[in-house]
Formats: structure tokens, C-alpha cells, sequence
């Protein structure tokens, strides 16, 4: 009988054994990373506030938060299986779609709304209109959104494109680049003023939204691969709903958000992280609502001026199976 009893616990161990994966904790969780869209700031609190206040959790999942650098590199990531989700810049990311660079990727949640992407200088360096670039170096993050932008912004500004010296550097140098005076501008996110503001000693900045001559475009939002949205839309859907939800309660509590920023990331700088959080809440719709119109829209206004091809469409550059409706 013990013998029995023996070969009978040996037999269930190898069926549990069995249900095993490499993607689940001992506890069931589904273990995923997720990329922030530009290191850790403000902007992406909401995912530490997502892993602190238990939504990952109760939504069935693991999540590893890695900091993300800025769209071109989170795209790669994605593409390359290395994460399931990130936070990436539409526009950046349909851009690249259209030169062929992203045709595995979709968007089924939108942080903002619409873009933030901005000219930033400060007061007394002669630059308070775009055409004052003109001769001028220009700080940007290697391969985001703010380069891949900036000819059809560079086009109804009436800025002579080829007089304008690109200075890449990673995102958090960015504000020191400029404080420096080793650039005179950055093209970077108009939410990151304060904080670039405070790099530079107080002095106040001035700021050109690239939106005043290419309004309707959307700004960040939640990405994964298409083999990921299509094999477990499921999962998908949860990540989404765990990670609005830390959203929304990031843009009601910016204080406390900028404080679990903080303890999940010591560098972050609080003051910075709740101006970036105030400063984006008008552009957000906690619901991350993508509508398929305004989609075709901005496509439109990409295709007009030069920045993509013909030929995408809503559904090649959004999965709306697994995106919420407002």
C-alpha cells in the first residue's frame, strides 16, 4: 500500500510539473516586462504606481518595469521579443511604420491624447520662434519621436531643416546638455520643462509645441508585438487595465506618485516628476481610448507632409480588438 501511495504522489508531482512555464510564477502570475517610454520621470510613474499598489498583482500578473529609451530603441525591444509591452510615441512608432521599421507592432491604449513633443529653450537665448533655430544645435534622445517629427514640423514652421546641428544624447542628459549651453534647444516633451527649468538654475524656459502646426496627432501610448496581442489578447487586456488604472490614480495623486517614483527609482527627482504629471494631465484620457477616425486622421497629416508613405491604415498601427473605447 505504501508502494502504491508512493508512485501515486510521484505521478501527481509529474502532472503539476507538467503545467509549468517559463512565463508564470510559482503563484500562477503571468511574468511579462514592460519598457517606460523615456528612463524614469514623471510621465511613467504610473507604472511603478501600478506594481505598488497591487494592480499587476490583482490582474494576474508579474510585471519587471525596465526604463525604456525613447521610441526607436523600445520598438526594437518589442520587435525583438525582449519585452511585451511598452510605452512608446504614436506617432514615432507609425512613422517608423511607414518606412517599414515596426510592421509587427500595434498600440492598444493611449497615454496622451495628443502629442507633447516641443521646441525647448531658455529665456535669453534669442530662440522665441521656430525660424530663430535656424543656425542653431538642437539636443534631442538617439531615435525618438522628437527627430523623426521634426522635417514636417520643420516644413510648415518655415525652418530651413538643413541649418539646424543635431546633438543626440541618452534622455536624462538632456536637461544638463542644455543647462551647459552645449545646445541652445531641445526638441524633447513640453511636460519636461520644470525639470529642465531646475537644471538650469531657475531660469524659465520658453516653449514652441510642434502641435501648433501639426495639431490631431497622438502622443505615448501602451504597445506590444502583434504575435503577443494576438496569442494572448487576454493578457494583454489585463496589463492594460492594470496599468490605466495606476494612471488614473497617478493623475489624482501626482505627489504620491512622484513619491512611489522615487523609492522605485532613488535618481528620480520628485518636484520634476509631479510638474511632469500636472503638466500632461489636460492631454490624458484615462481610459486610453484610441478612436479608429482620429487615427485615420493623424495618418492623413503624416502622409501630407512627407513623414510616411500611402498605405497604412488604422488597423496596420492599432490592434482594436485589445484597445478600449471611449
Amino acid at each position: 500500500m505504501r508502494r502504491l501511495t508512493a508512485v501515486f504522489m510521484v505521478v501527481v508531482l509529474l502532472i503539476a510539473g507538467c503545467g509549468d512555464s517559463g512565463d508564470s510564477t510559482e503563484n500562477g502570475s503571468d511574468k511579462v516586462t514592460y519598457l517606460t517610454a523615456f528612463g524614469a520621470v514623471g510621465r511613467d510613474a504610473f507604472a511603478w504606481v501600478a506594481q505598488e499598489k497591487g494592480y499587476f498583482r490583482d490582474a494576474g500578473l508579474d510585471v519587471t518595469i525596465q526604463l525604456g529609451a525613447a521610441t526607436g530603441e523600445n520598438i526594437k525591444v518589442l520587435s525583438a521579443g525582449q519585452a511585451q509591452f511598452a510605452n512608446v510615441d504614436l506617432t514615432g512608432a507609425w512613422i517608423l511604420a511607414g518606412k517599414g521599421q515596426a510592421p509587427d507592432i500595434r498600440a492598444f491604449a493611449a497615454v496622451h491624447q495628443r502629442t507633447l513633443v516641443s521646441i525647448i529653450a531658455l529665456e535669453g537665448a534669442g530662440i522665441t520662434a521656430p525660424k530663430n533655430l535656424e543656425g542653431r544645435k538642437l539636443g534631442a534622445a538617439t531615435g525618438s519621436v522628437n527627430q523623426l517629427l521634426f522635417p514636417g514640423y520643420a516644413k510648415l514652421a518655415g525652418i530651413d531643416e538643413s541649418r539646424v546641428e543635431w546633438v543626440n544624447a541618452p534622455p536624462a542628459q538632456l536637461p544638463a546638455l542644455l543647462a551647459s549651453g552645449r545646445v541652445d534647444a531641445l526638441s524633447t516633451f513640453l511636460i519636461g520643462a520644470r525639470g529642465i527649468e531646475k537644471a538650469a538654475g531657475g531660469r524659465k524656459s520658453v516653449v514652441l509645441p510642434y502641435s501648433t502646426f501639426l495639431p490631431g496627432l497622438f502622443g505615448n501610448g501602451l504597445m506590444a508585438s502583434t504575435a503577443v496581442a494576438q496569442d494572448d489578447p487576454d493578457l494583454v487586456r489585463r496589463f492594460r487595465d492594470a496599468a490605466l488604472k495606476g494612471l488614473r490614480y497617478s493623475l489624482d495623486h501626482p505627489e504620491e506618485a512622484a513619491q512611489i517614483l522615487k523609492k522605485a527609482q532613488p535618481t528620480a527627482d520628485v518636484a520634476a516628476a509631479v510638474g511632469e504629471i500636472t503638466l500632461m494631465a489636460p492631454a490624458v484620457d484615462p481610459s486610453g481610448a484610441i478612436d479608429r477616425t482620429r487615427v485615420a486622421d493623424a495618418l492623413a497629416t503624416l502622409e501630407t507632409n512627407g513623414l510616411i508613405p500611402p498605405g497604412l491604415t488604422p488597423e496596420s498601427v492599432v490592434d482594436f480588438a485589445v484597445a478600449p473605447t471611449a
